[in-house]
């Protein structure tokens, strides 16, 4: 993993440049705009989202500038004992390091702690590079999307035991 590394709970302050990074991972991949995070208004001000109880988005900087970000949601509609893993994201310059992969099996072990049985995620195939994490975190596809995300346009959907 890179030095200099910090992983943190997300902060106000961090609201202008993680939507920056959201969007810019969306542009690289060419992924939809519309009915997804990209266009989701949360995406501008996550540290107000994430300050509900039992969840958590977790922010990964290297020498102070921010480089990744990834989550856990009690999204609506999910099961009780299901929650999401959410804005898994990576600037391009960082990939490959093992930051996303930290990023991911802290997010997991946080759901354990809060009592989650199940983490559930969605993405599309713009993102395959991520679904294969994803299967190699023990996730697995499933035939329909759980809860009520608002992402359209996600048309992978999975999930995982903890």
């Amino acid at each position: 993993m890179a030095n200099n590394i910090t992983i943190r709970e997300v902060k106000k302050e961090d609201n202008l440049n993680l939507a920056k990074l959201i969007r810019k991972v969306f542009d690289e991949h060419n992924a939809p705009r519309q009915g997804t995070v990209y266009s989701d208004p949360t995406t501008d001000n996550l540290s107000a989202l994430f300050s509900r109880s039992n969840s958590l988005l977790l922010v990964a900087e290297v020498e102070g500038q921010i480089c990744g970000c990834c989550g856990v949601y009690p999204t609506e509609g999910l099961d009780k004992d299901t929650a999401e893993l959410v804005k898994y994201y990576l600037h391009r310059d960082y990939r490959g390091m093992g930051i996303g992969r930290t990023l991911m099996e802290k997010c997991i072990e946080a759901a354990k702690s809060m009592g989650y049985k199940k983490l559930y995620i969605e993405s599309m195939p713009e993102f395959s590079h991520a679904v294969r994490i994803y299967e190699k975190q023990g996730f697995r596809n499933i035939s329909h999307p759980l809860g009520k995300s608002g992402h359209t346009s996600c048309s992978i959907w999975m999930i995982r035991d903890l």
